[in-house]
Order: C-alpha cells, then structure tokens, then sequence
C-alpha cells in the first residue's frame, strides 16, 4: 500500500535509527517505509531485537530519526501529540488513584472540563465492561482490568492513531482472549487508526488488516500479509492458523544464532 503523505494516517519514509553502545553504533532500522490507512488496524511482528519499539517510539514522536521522515496526516511527527497516544506492555497506571481517576487524568492534562472528563471516563470503563470498579485503586484490581483502564485512557482521549506495544503479553490466556474480542469490537466501533506491536504471530493475524513482517536487526520489512479474515476473528480459526504458520516460518528465518545475538536495543 502506497499513500500520499496528506493522506495517510501515517507515512513512513526511508527512516533509519541507530543507536550507540560499548560496541559502536548499532543499526536498529534501516531504511523502513510503511503507510497505514485511516482507520486501519496494522501488527507488526517479528523477532527480538528487530526495531518493533523503536519504530513505535518513532511514529510516537518519542524518538526521532536519524534518516528519513515520519509524517501522521500530512504532518511531519517532530515529537509526542495527544493525537497519537501509545498504550504500553506495562499499563503506566497512577497508583494513588482510581481507575476512574486515571481516565480522567489525560483528559485534564488535554484541557476537558470536570463534568466531560467524568462522562467520558464513565462511558469508557462502561465499554470495558469495568463501571463497577470505577472507584477501585489500582492495587485492588487484576493484570487484565488494569490494562482495561489504560485501553480505556487510551480510547477516551479520542486519538487519531492508538499505538500499542504489546498490551497483551504479560496477561494469562483467558484474559488475552477476552481483550483480543473487547479491542476488534471497540476498533470497530471507534474506527480509530491502531498500529499494534506483538511477538506473537497468532495475535498480529487475529487482530491485523494487514500484518508487517520484520527482519532481524537491522530492522526492514520482510514482507506484509493482507489479513482478508472475516471478523470477529477467533484463534481456532482455521485460515487464520494457515496465516500464522506462514508468518511463522519467515521468523525462523530471522531468528538469530547465539553467536550473532549481539543486537541489544529496539526490542
């Protein structure tokens, strides 16, 4: 997929990222273009140490490159912006508040007023299907309800694109399933743009239009699959497990011996 810079949710073009350490400059992606559609949901998968958080950082507007540019709607990213919000593997929840407190907080640093922020924050946690712990402190909810708020956060602010990298991972496997059916069903109702980083092959097909294959570092693209999957999509699914076992063998491929493991960032 080829999109012009004023039309893409966001345009990748010819980035390069290095970064320095004990043993020299290390390459974490070289080269790497990519376009994402409005309103697409795109996963990027692949081994270890590939550039899949680097990346991230970049169209985040964490990092920025060292070649090339990272354009989101025709505006080149120069750093971060409540338009692209990132959720993290690690839910980065405040503690000291609730959950409904944690909703709102974005949205008074974004300027909403009291009495919006509490709709808003309430109408979130009701489509996360958490209302009735809404007064709860973090501490006193589980892995899964704690990355339900930060979704929650994430959504609420209305963003133009949802960065999220890898959400899902430190969760059990019922509570993945679950969050894999409550993120289709609320993409599909927000028609929000997602790019959405995953180790795990069978999640990026679950949940992806279109999957990013990355090479081992320095990161490149090594090919994209078109996920033309009807939804809601299920695990057990058999052409999705066709899928998955294809993007697998491309990562085998990439998997790097332990004598040229020497790559360190970017992960």
């Amino acid at each position: 997929m080829h999109l012009h810079p004023s039309s893409a949710a966001l345009h990748v073009d010819g980035v390069s990222r290095s970064y320095e350490g004990k043993r020299g400059s290390t390459l974490a992606l070289d080269r790497f273009s990519l376009d994402v559609a409005d309103g697409e949901l795109v996963c990027v998968v692949g081994p270890s140490g590939c550039g899949k958080s680097t990346l991230l950082d970049l169209l985040a507007g964490h990092q920025l490159p060292d070649a090339g540019h990272v354009y989101a709607h025709g505006e080149e990213v120069t750093g971060p912006s409540s338009r692209r919000m990132v959720i993290f593997q690690e839910h980065a929840l405040f503690p000291w508040m609730t959950a409904r407190g944690n909703v709102e907080f974005g949205l008074q640093l974004a300027g909403v007023g009291k009495a919006e922020r509490r709709q808003r924050a309430e109408q979130w946690l009701h489509r996360v299907h958490l209302e009735q712990f809404a007064d709860s402190l973090v501490h006193e909810l589980s892995g899964g309800m704690r990355q339900r708020v930060a979704i929650a956060r994430g959504f609420a602010l209305e963003p133009e694109v949802l960065l999220m990298d890898e959400p899902f991972s430190a969760l059990d496997a019922q509570t993945r399933d679950l969050l894999h059916g409550e993120l289709q069903d609320l993409w599909t109702a927000t028609g929000t743009t997602i790019v959405f980083i995953t180790h795990n092959v069978r999640e990026a097909v679950l949940l992806g239009d279109r999957v990013v294959s990355m090479s081992a570092h320095p990161g490149r693209i090594r090919r994209i699959v078109d996920v033309d999957l009807p939804r809601p999509r299920h695990m057990e699914d058999p052409g999705l497990i066709d899928i998955a076992r294809e993007l697998m063998s491309d990562l085998r491929d990439e998997v790097p011996t332990r004598r040229d493991a020497t790559y360190q960032h970017g992960a």
